[in-house]
């Protein structure tokens, strides 16, 4: 069965966002680039909830012309080729190769079809409500060396306490620092 990644940015004191909705604090380096583009390729689907897909398509559709750093000239055309599922109560429509689906029980769906793998990105929110029903497999935590004092946390409470096995850590660009955990099996 695929497996749901989830890949997210967070500051050392557990954000996200910064207290304004922020996120220029994080940055990529050709290593950390290297990662993500990696994750990139282990994907056939990129699924996002309502607000970081709000981001995402009004982003990566233009990067080029927006700005000329290596990451993003990389990856827009991987996102706008790739197919997307956006998980949305509200969304009305959604283009670039989006789906929108409404509730777990689609996405348990997907995720039993052949493929590769799943790459939430962002949407913690998701990623607790995803955690809570059992639907994600790894998670890609990237901490930058830096502290938001307050703003959006990585983490929403989750139902039931979950046991993780620390996969790999390591730093990239002598910077940032991954921790990819799995779900710890009996």
């Amino acid at each position: 069965m695929r497996k749901i990644m989830y890949y997210v940015h967070q500051s050392v004191d557990g954000f996200v966002e910064g207290p304004n909705g922020e996120f220029d604090w994080a940055s990529l380096g050709p290593e950390l680039s290297d990662y993500s583009l990696s994750l990139a390729e282990r994907a056939d689907l990129f699924l996002y909830g309502r607000t970081v897909w709000e981001m995402m398509s009004s982003y990566w559709p233009n990067a080029e012309s927006i700005g000329t750093d290596e990451h993003g000239l990389a990856f827009a055309p991987i996102w706008r080729e790739m197919p997307k599922v956006v998980l949305s109560t509200t969304l009305e429509s959604a283009d670039w190769n989006a789906q929108i689906i409404r509730d777990a029980e689609a996405l348990r769906e997907i995720k039993a079809r052949p493929g590769k793998d799943i790459l939430l990105t962002g949407s913690s929110t998701v990623a607790a409500a995803l955690t809570d029903l059992g639907l994600l497999d790894e998670y890609h935590l990237i901490v930058h060396p830096v502290a938001l004092g307050g703003g959006k946390p990585a983490y929403h409470p989750v139902k039931e306490r979950l046991a993780l096995k620390l996969a790999e850590s390591r730093t990239f660009d002598n910077r940032t620092v991954l921790l990819r955990h799995d779900l710890a099996t009996a």
